[in-house]
This record gives C-alpha cells, structure tokens and sequence, in this order.
C-alpha cells in the first residue's frame, strides 16, 4: 500500500500544531507534511510566525511519525524568492541556506520548491533558463546535504493565477534538464487534474521522476471522495508502478477533520 502523508496546515484548525502531529500519527498515518516553519496558516491566510523545530521534532519522535517535507519558497516567490528570476538567485539560495538546519533538525529530507509567478516583459525561455540555472546552484546545495527539493507546477486557473508553471510536462522537463538525483517532481493530482487531466498516464510517464503527491478532491480541493477524480484507482495504480514514497492529503475538509481523515484513510486503503 502506498504510504500515506497528511497536511497539518488544513486540518484540525482549533488544535496546536503538536496535537495535530499526535492526532495523524493515532489515526494512522505515515507522515506528515506542512507549509513554512516560519508562517502559519489559517482562516485569515498566512501570517508570519515562526514554528517550535524542537517541540515539532520531539513530537513527531514521541508518535512515532516523520516529517515527509515542507515549503521551502511560496508559489509567488514572496516567501524565499522566486526562480524564473536571476535577481533572485541569492535570496533563494540563502533561503535554502537557512532551511537546512532546520531539515535536518526535524530529519526531514526533501523540501517543496516553487517557481514564482511569470513575469512580464521577460520571455518564458528566459524565464525557464533561470528556473534551470538556479535549481542547478541548489542542487548542489541540497545534493551535499542530503536534501531533496521537489518542484511543484500549480493550477493558474482557480488557485495560483499567474504562477509560471502550470504544466506537469514542462515541469518534468525541467527536471529531467536539470539531471539532478537531487531534484524530483511533486506531482499534485488537484492542480493537474484542473490544469491537463489525464493523469494516470502522465503519472506513468514521469513516474521515474515523481518523489511525492499531493491530493484533493476536483472540483473544490475537499475530501478524496468529493468529486470527479477516482482516487483509489490511481493509487492502485501507485502500487503497481511501485512508488515507495509518500502520498500527501492536502485538502480542506467539509466535516470535522477526525472523521474526514477516518474516512479518507479507508477509501485509499
């Protein structure tokens, strides 16, 4: 069976970030997984506000779960910079530089990559020479550290308009380009079921490069089992390209997040 990760940042929203971490490992999950340790997230959107690394890690130690990964810069390059531009390699960089520690205080060993939004008045080639250049100085800072960093393209239609890659194809090409052991796909089965679809078969495509999944339900980025996309057929299909890595729930639940999870958990067994 595939295994399974949850994303703290949608669920249980009345409860700390320790007892959310408890509550996943009790319900039986995997992994868990979360945005920025220095911004938080709720109703009122992202507020900056630095996460507990020690109480995190001695949390997780204590459930008996890991840390599958978090954000390293955010889809419109606000948060640690943007790769589609040169200008911003250094801050990016240093945003990496700063993140490691951290990884590796939470044994954690891969990290979400973004690429910031598309900028005008810059061709797209120039902008997809930049993504490479810089994933390229990164992966070198990662490949030393261990860390991976998985690179997420998103939906522009109805969550993240304006970010430059919105394609699984094209982010695939990068980072085969890229050529790296140390930089992977994150394949988001929500944003490209909105973006392409046909996903079981561009999932087999790249399946070699592919080191993590999100998942939501479409339309609406609610539970698995809301919606169009046929869930436990695509991790059936997981299973039989064996993918041994984690398989992330990042959605917003529309009943109380225990029972959402409970009911999730059964549907993907």
């Amino acid at each position: 069976m595939v295994k399974l990760c949850v994303c703290l940042e949608t669920i249980l929203p009345q409860s700390s970030f320790q007892d959310r971490i408890r509550k996943v490992a009790e319900l039986g999950f995997d992994a868990f997984e979360f945005w920025y340790i220095d911004h938080w997230f709720d109703e009122k959107g992202l507020t900056p506000q630095e996460k507990d690394v020690k109480t995190i890690a001695s949390t997780a130690e204590d459930s008996n779960i890991v840390l599958s990964d978090f954000v390293l810069n955010s889809p419109d390059g606000s948060i640690g910079g943007s790769l589609v531009k040169a200008s911003d390699r250094p801050l990016y960089t240093k945003r990496l530089k700063k993140m490691v520690p951290i990884a590796h205080d939470l044994d954690c060993k891969k990290l979400i990559t973004c690429t910031g939004n598309f900028v005008e008045g810059v061709s797209r080639k120039k902008q997809h020479a930049n993504i490479m250049k810089t994933l390229k100085k990164a992966s070198d800072i990662a490949g030393k550290e261990g860390l991976t960093l998985l690179l997420e393209p998103l939906n522009t239609l109805v969550d993240h308009a304006g970010y430059f890659l919105d394609s699984p194809h094209e982010a695939a090409q990068i980072v085969r380009e890229v050529n790296s052991p140390f930089v992977k796909l994150l394949f988001d089965c929500y944003h490209m079921q909105i973006m392409n679809g046909n996903l079981i078969a561009t999932i087999e495509k790249n399946i070699d490069i592919i080191k993590h999944f999100h998942s939501a339900g479409v339309p609406g980025r609610h539970e698995l089992f809301i919606g169009e996309l046929n869930y436990p057929n695509i991790v059936r299909h997981l299973d039989q390209l064996r993918y041994t890595d984690y398989f992330g729930l990042e959605y917003f639940p529309t009943m109380p997040s225990e029972e959402s999870l409970k009911k999730t958990l059964k549907l993907l067994e």
